[in-house]
């Protein structure tokens, strides 16, 4: 390997400036990871465990550790590679680019617009019993949200940042009314043994094991985010100490709230009244809680809450994931069209294009469907990411890795085991998404080759031209 290369991948050097610090870096991925999952995930985690409470929580926290161990993958190749870009830098040096770039079309398929589709459906089942709204008429509703957040977004507003700080504030405001008032006025005590998961399991023809990788898939969806803090390692301060410290704490801290967040909930409503709850088809518990506790003014608070975290999780995605797309298309292994700008600088193309997608995806899937396909999509270029710690280590052996994943190689081996099981679990239960989980990468392998042999054949007439 050029000795260029390997400066290029490991320097500190940059244009950007240094401002995050360790806790910034937490704030920055627990203000992602925390978004609309973590209001009405529980609901399907119970579902697909057989209402097992106990169970329940025991996947919240699987989903934690699984999530924690891919963060620690992420956190050596983050230290050693202090690069903006994050897993595409991995995934090109660890593989080929072709890789990366399939990571990248299936973000602007299915990741970015089943994102935004899945928020805006979370976000109108909050109105859907208020207003009385169909399923159907909850779905329409979610477009047009769509549509306006994206028109909002198309003219260059100023107020998107002030949208995310107000959404971080909001969202952390039902957390808290929700985990110190049960933890501290709860007083149902949840059956937490795995006796009923079995029973459950023969009579519904499955397996305790398979209900637990459909639950842990379910709960992957509230811990989505993780990827995302080494896409700032250049803007990180002392990002060799500071991002893999960020990851641990941020990942840690958001698994403990997650677990003890379902845990108040059980804590206020008595299992049956959950059970009814989720049968009628209202998957908002925490909003339950409050009134419990707190009366109508309580539900209101939480309500306003969870729409405003929502709203800005949507907004966020919808400001950030056309961003990729541009840069793609001006990488040149992308449509043209993506790299237009409007009056107000905004890559207009990409934006439209997820709103239409991501509508396609609302009127097309449930949010179930919608939450389980994002993540099935990202499952297998995880195991990729996990397994390029070993590859990555062979292949610049030489790299300063200050920061060396926890119980190597063991814990790899077994991060991507898990990864890989729960794609294959997943798979067999709904084929479809499976088959999407395969073939949306390799139709990205066919767009990357068709684009390079095109960008190929450019170069070769323009140096023809100049020889000429």
């Amino acid at each position: 390997m050029k000795k260029e290369t390997i400066n290029d991948l490991t320097t500190e050097k940059t244009e950007l400036k240094r401002e995050i610090g360790a806790f910034g870096g937490v704030s920055i991925i627990a203000g992602i990871m925390i978004g609309s999952g973590i209001f009405y995930l529980g609901a399907y985690v119970l579902q697909r465990v057989g209402m097992n409470s106990g169970l329940a929580l025991l996947c919240w926290i699987i989903g934690g550790v699984i999530s924690l161990f891919g963060g620690l993958a992420y956190a050596e190749m983050g230290a050693a590679m202090p690069q903006s870009g994050g897993r595409v830098v991995y995934l090109n040096e660890a593989y080929h680019p072709i890789v990366g770039f399939m990571n990248g079309f299936v973000d602007w398929l299915i990741g970015g617009p089943g994102s935004v589709a899945a928020l805006a459906l979370a976000l109108m089942g909050v109105f859907q019993p208020i207003f009385h709204l169909s399923d159907f008429g909850c779905k329409i509703a979610a477009v047009v949200l769509i549509f306006g957040i994206t028109a909002y977004n198309m003219v260059g507003v100023k107020l998107a940042s002030v949208v995310q700080n107000v959404s971080m504030v909001a969202k952390m405001v039902p957390v808290a009314i929700i985990l110190l008032a049960a933890l501290f006025v709860g007083h149902v005590t949840p059956d937490l043994s795995f006796g009923s998961a079995s029973v459950y399991a023969a009579e519904n023809n499955t397996s305790v094991f398979s209900m637990i990788a459909l639950a842990v898939v379910a709960s992957l969806w509230a811990y989505e985010g993780w990827t995302n803090l080494n896409t700032v390692a250049e803007e990180m301060k002392n990002p060799r100490k500071n991002l893999p410290l960020a990851l641990i704490i941020g990942i840690g801290g958001v698994t403990i709230l997650y677990a003890l967040f379902n845990f108040a909930i059980m804590k206020v409503l008595p299992h049956e009244e959950i059970a009814s709850m989720i049968d009628a088809g209202d998957l908002y518990l925490g909003t339950a809680v409050a009134k419990k506790l707190l009366g109508s003014a309580g539900a209101v608070v939480v309500t306003v809450g969870m729409v405003l975290a929502m709203f800005g999780s949507m907004n966020g995605l919808i400001l950030a994931q056309p961003r990729m797309y541009y840069a793609m298309a001006k990488e040149g292994h992308f449509f043209k069209s993506f790299t237009k700008l409007n009056k107000q600088k905004i890559p207009y193309v990409p934006v439209l294009v997820q709103a239409v997608i991501s509508s396609a995806l609302v009127l097309l899937r449930n949010l179930s469907e919608l939450t389980d396909m994002v993540v099935l999509s990202n499952l297998l270029f995880n195991v990729m990411i996990v397994l390029a710690v070993p590859i990555l280590r062979k292949k610049f052996p030489n790299i300063e890795r200050p920061y060396k994943v926890w119980l190597y190689p063991v814990s790899i081996i077994f991060t991507a085991i898990v990864f890989l099981a729960l794609f294959v679990n997943s798979a067999i239960e709904n084929p479809l998404l499976g088959s999407i989980g395969f073939t949306v990468p390799a139709l990205g392998a066919v767009v990357y080759w068709i684009f390079d042999r095109k960008l190929k054949k450019e170069a070769r007439e323009n140096k023809e031209a100049n020889d000429g």
